[in-house]
């Protein structure tokens, strides 16, 4: 298997791990620096450091404020130490009820066999319409 095959079998998992809830699992293929960035105009624009930070400023909220939440990968490109994943979210927004569905692209760095970075590209404009009441 080559660097990049790894790579990629590396990101594939932890979108598995994503939609079954486990969140162990989608840990353990970070790295303990994981630099997260999540758009800005998504309801939780920014950059969070490690794991903790990022089950505490993204996950926790996805889980607690969105009903079937879902970031389904349709496609993975890598090229040397980066993987591209290319899909969809979807689900619905409590405190509103509306849902949405939009394209993502999910930008990850792999070092020393663990993701060491994520950038988050998507269309915030279709996720607000969701929280708007």
């Amino acid at each position: 298997m080559t660097d990049m095959e790894q790579n990629r079998a590396l990101a594939q998992p932890l979108y598995a791990g994503f939609a079954a809830g486990d969140v162990p699992a989608v840990l353990s293929t970070m790295a303990t620096d994981i630099e997260w960035t999540e758009a800005e105009g998504y309801p939780y624009a920014g950059t969070f450091i490690g794991p903790d930070a990022v089950v505490e400023a993204v996950f926790v909220k996805l889980a607690t404020e969105w009903e079937g939440y879902q970031a389904v990968p349709d496609q993975f490109v890598a090229e040397k130490d980066t993987v591209v994943a290319l899909g969809h979210y979807s689900g619905t927004y409590r405190a509103t009820g509306r849902s949405f569905r939009a394209p993502f692209a999910h930008v990850w760095t792999v070092r020393d066999g663990k993701l060491s970075k994520f950038v988050q590209y998507t269309d915030t404009v279709v996720v607000q319409r969701a929280l708007e009441a």
